[in-house]
Protein backbone atom coordinates (compact mmCIF):
# COMPACT_ATOMS: atom_id res chain seq x y z
CA UNK A 1 0.00 0.00 0.00
CA UNK A 2 1.20 3.50 -0.93
CA UNK A 3 0.80 5.95 1.62
CA UNK A 4 0.67 9.83 1.05
CA UNK A 5 1.65 12.58 2.81
CA UNK A 6 -0.35 16.59 2.11
CA UNK A 7 1.77 19.19 0.60
CA UNK A 8 0.66 22.31 2.18
CA UNK A 9 3.01 24.32 -1.18
CA UNK A 10 0.55 23.46 -3.67
CA UNK A 11 -3.37 22.01 -2.52
CA UNK A 12 -4.66 19.46 -4.70
CA UNK A 13 -1.16 17.44 -4.75
CA UNK A 14 0.42 15.13 -2.94
CA UNK A 15 3.82 14.10 -2.31
CA UNK A 16 4.45 9.94 -2.23
CA UNK A 17 6.22 8.80 0.74
CA UNK A 18 8.84 6.08 0.26
CA UNK A 19 9.92 3.40 2.36
CA UNK A 20 13.73 2.71 2.91
CA UNK A 21 15.12 -1.02 3.26
CA UNK A 22 18.54 -2.30 3.09
CA UNK A 23 19.75 -5.85 2.01
CA UNK A 24 23.45 -7.37 2.42
CA UNK A 25 25.12 -9.48 -0.35
CA UNK A 26 27.17 -11.75 1.60
CA UNK A 27 29.70 -12.86 -0.80
CA UNK A 28 32.20 -15.81 1.02
CA UNK A 29 35.61 -16.40 -0.34
CA UNK A 30 34.63 -19.54 -2.44
CA UNK A 31 32.16 -17.46 -3.85
CA UNK A 32 28.92 -17.94 -2.39
CA UNK A 33 26.11 -15.90 -1.73
CA UNK A 34 24.13 -15.81 1.62
CA UNK A 35 20.60 -16.03 1.16
CA UNK A 36 17.65 -17.05 3.12
CA UNK A 37 14.09 -18.16 2.31
CA UNK A 38 11.25 -16.27 3.98
CA UNK A 39 8.75 -16.74 5.88
CA UNK A 40 5.97 -15.37 4.72
CA UNK A 41 5.91 -16.52 1.15
CA UNK A 42 8.86 -18.93 0.40
CA UNK A 43 10.62 -17.12 -1.99
CA UNK A 44 14.38 -16.67 -1.75
CA UNK A 45 16.06 -13.36 -1.51
CA UNK A 46 18.78 -11.26 -0.17
CA UNK A 47 19.05 -10.90 4.00
CA UNK A 48 17.41 -7.55 4.77
CA UNK A 49 14.89 -5.24 5.76
CA UNK A 50 12.81 -1.67 6.57
CA UNK A 51 15.82 0.91 7.84
CA UNK A 52 15.15 2.23 10.91
CA UNK A 53 14.76 6.09 10.94
CA UNK A 54 17.90 7.04 12.69
CA UNK A 55 19.54 4.08 11.69
CA UNK A 56 22.65 4.41 9.04
CA UNK A 57 22.30 2.30 5.84
CA UNK A 58 25.60 0.02 6.94
CA UNK A 59 24.34 -0.22 10.46
CA UNK A 60 21.06 -1.34 9.30
CA UNK A 61 22.62 -4.01 6.80
CA UNK A 62 24.44 -5.24 9.66
CA UNK A 63 21.37 -5.49 11.86
CA UNK A 64 19.21 -7.07 9.64
CA UNK A 65 21.86 -9.94 8.26
CA UNK A 66 22.15 -10.74 11.82
CA UNK A 67 18.61 -10.88 12.98
CA UNK A 68 17.60 -12.95 10.05
CA UNK A 69 20.67 -15.42 9.23
CA UNK A 70 23.49 -15.11 12.46
CA UNK A 71 25.87 -13.88 9.97
CA UNK A 72 27.82 -11.05 11.20
CA UNK A 73 28.82 -8.96 8.70
CA UNK A 74 31.61 -6.21 7.19
CA UNK A 75 30.23 -3.49 4.76
CA UNK A 76 32.31 -3.06 1.36
CA UNK A 77 30.80 -0.60 -1.00
CA UNK A 78 26.69 0.07 -2.01
CA UNK A 79 26.17 -1.94 -5.16
CA UNK A 80 22.87 -0.64 -5.91
CA UNK A 81 19.55 1.11 -5.68
CA UNK A 82 16.38 -0.35 -6.59
CA UNK A 83 13.01 0.96 -6.60
CA UNK A 84 9.43 -1.13 -6.20
CA UNK A 85 7.63 1.17 -8.45
CA UNK A 86 4.33 -0.42 -7.09
CA UNK A 87 5.09 -0.42 -3.33
CA UNK A 88 7.03 2.53 -2.88
CA UNK A 89 9.80 0.66 -1.52
CA UNK A 90 13.80 2.00 -2.32
CA UNK A 91 16.15 -1.01 -1.50
CA UNK A 92 19.97 -0.39 -0.75
CA UNK A 93 22.23 -3.08 -1.71
CA UNK A 94 25.68 -3.65 -0.05
CA UNK A 95 28.20 -5.79 -0.98
CA UNK A 96 29.45 -7.20 2.26
CA UNK A 97 32.10 -9.96 3.77
CA UNK A 98 31.28 -12.76 6.31
CA UNK A 99 33.04 -11.25 9.90
CA UNK A 100 31.35 -14.42 12.23
CA UNK A 101 28.24 -15.86 13.47
CA UNK A 102 26.71 -19.45 12.16
CA UNK A 103 24.06 -20.13 9.82
CA UNK A 104 20.48 -20.16 11.61
CA UNK A 105 17.30 -19.40 10.74
CA UNK A 106 14.61 -16.83 12.49
CA UNK A 107 10.88 -15.76 12.43
CA UNK A 108 11.47 -14.06 8.79
CA UNK A 109 13.38 -17.04 7.45
CA UNK A 110 13.21 -20.90 7.43
CA UNK A 111 16.24 -21.33 5.49
CA UNK A 112 19.46 -19.29 5.19
CA UNK A 113 21.89 -20.98 2.74
CA UNK A 114 25.20 -20.39 0.87
CA UNK A 115 24.01 -20.25 -3.29
CA UNK A 116 25.52 -20.35 -5.93
CA UNK A 117 25.62 -17.53 -9.08
CA UNK A 118 23.20 -20.60 -10.78
CA UNK A 119 21.28 -21.24 -7.74
CA UNK A 120 20.40 -17.24 -7.33
CA UNK A 121 19.33 -17.42 -11.34
CA UNK A 122 17.35 -20.47 -10.73
CA UNK A 123 16.09 -20.09 -7.82
CA UNK A 124 15.46 -16.46 -7.27
CA UNK A 125 12.77 -13.69 -9.04
CA UNK A 126 14.46 -11.52 -11.24
CA UNK A 127 13.62 -8.75 -9.08
CA UNK A 128 16.01 -10.24 -6.51
CA UNK A 129 18.60 -12.34 -8.55
CA UNK A 130 19.68 -9.09 -10.27
CA UNK A 131 20.71 -7.65 -6.89
CA UNK A 132 22.95 -10.11 -6.16
CA UNK A 133 24.52 -10.49 -9.42
CA UNK A 134 24.89 -6.82 -9.95
CA UNK A 135 27.14 -6.72 -6.97
CA UNK A 136 29.33 -9.18 -8.23
CA UNK A 137 29.86 -7.53 -11.36
CA UNK A 138 31.71 -4.55 -10.29
CA UNK A 139 30.90 -2.10 -12.15
CA UNK A 140 28.18 -0.72 -9.80
CA UNK A 141 26.59 1.01 -7.97
CA UNK A 142 23.49 -0.08 -9.91
CA UNK A 143 20.44 2.09 -10.48
CA UNK A 144 16.84 0.13 -11.12
CA UNK A 145 13.23 0.16 -11.00
CA UNK A 146 10.62 -2.57 -11.30
CA UNK A 147 7.36 -3.33 -10.52
CA UNK A 148 7.63 -6.40 -8.12
CA UNK A 149 7.68 -8.55 -10.77
CA UNK A 150 9.87 -7.16 -13.88
CA UNK A 151 13.02 -5.39 -14.12
CA UNK A 152 12.05 -2.03 -15.86
CA UNK A 153 15.36 -1.13 -18.73
CA UNK A 154 17.69 1.23 -17.42
CA UNK A 155 17.94 4.35 -19.75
Amino acid sequence: MLLYMSNSAQEGTSTPLHSVSVAGVVVREDGRLLAIRRADNGTWELPGGVLELDEAPEAGVQREVLEETGIHVEVDELTGVYKNTTRGIVALVFRCKPAGGSERTSSESTAVGWLTPDEVTEWMSEVYAVRLLDALDGNGPHVRSHDGKRLTPVR
